[in-house]
């Protein structure tokens, strides 16, 4: 008798982890459509300067972060994974791998959890990173500071430098648009467990989106020295978030329509 509710028991925990896994896969092909969607009919996103990313050896693929909710990052994911015949592994804060939706989506797309060295190994096998180097900070910036780049943290330079991997400067624009931030709610983020909760609109707003990829900005041989590699991957990372700053601002001034 003991033998057969335990057998049960095991039979019901493959059943409900079969189950689990259908609803896993059910919900990775509606969110893949739902990107899809939104990419082309909804933000209907234009993608400029793509053959400057490297189609072999390692690169650092530099962001800016926008927008309330931080759509950017799964669309760009989208725009790119149709795009290049290899993968970006972006980096991700750990508390997307914690998040049941996102972090079911981060991890299926080979995102890299952040960490001092993280990417290092990948660049050094000869791949693809993304980054958005303001953090959180280019997320909760008020929409009256839109598309002004907050401070880039220069661990992906540090990781350029040490693998060699030149810099690819990529801004976007439409997300700030699309969800602005109008307030955040502390408590909420808190008791969410999340860095913070934004007030803006119920769904995205249908803003039509750029990317542009600018030229890859090579990285500085590595100097010897704790001082002088600080000084480097300072300077390294000042220049790209300048050349972000550039393809924004230049995207804005010929931007005709935000809204179709």
């Amino acid at each position: 008798m003991r033998d057969s509710v335990v057998e049960m028991i095991r039979a019901t925990g493959a059943e409900l982890g079969s189950a689990r896994r259908l609803l896993g896969e059910a919900g990775g092909v509606a969110w893949d459509r739902l990107l899809d969607w939104l990419v082309d009919d909804y933000f209907r996103v234009v993608a400029l300067g793509l053959e400057n990313i490297p189609a072999q050896g390692p690169a650092v693929i530099a962001v800016n972060h926008s927008g309330a909710w931080g759509l950017d990052a799964f669309v760009l994911d989208k725009v790119l994974g149709r795009a290049l015949d290899r993968r970006v592994r972006f980096l991700a804060a750990p508390f997307v791998f914690r998040t049941p939706i996102l972090g079911r989506h981060a991890r299926r797309n080979g995102a890299l959890p952040i960490g001092p060295t993280a990417g290092v190994e990948h660049l050094n096998a000869g791949q693809l990173v993304g980054v958005y180097p303001e953090g959180i900070a280019g997320l909760e910036k008020p929409f009256t500071e839109r598309y002004r780049l907050r401070s880039f943290s220069p661990g992906f330079a540090v990781a350029a430098i040490r693998s060699g991997a030149p810099v690819v400067p990529v801004g976007i624009v439409g997300a700030e648009e699309a969800c602005p931030k109008l307030g955040e709610v502390p408590t909420l983020a808190r008791l969410l467990g999340v860095p913070y909760f934004p007030v803006t609109t119920p769904f995205p707003l249908p803003s039509n989106w750029t990317i542009t990829i600018g030229e890859p900005i090579p990285a500085p041989a590595r100097p010897d020295g704790l001082a002088a590699r600080r000084d480097a991957a300072r300077a390294l990372s000042e220049r790209t978030r300048t050349a972000v700053q550039e393809l924004i601002d230049r995207e804005l001034a010929d931007r005709e329509h935000l809204f179709d």
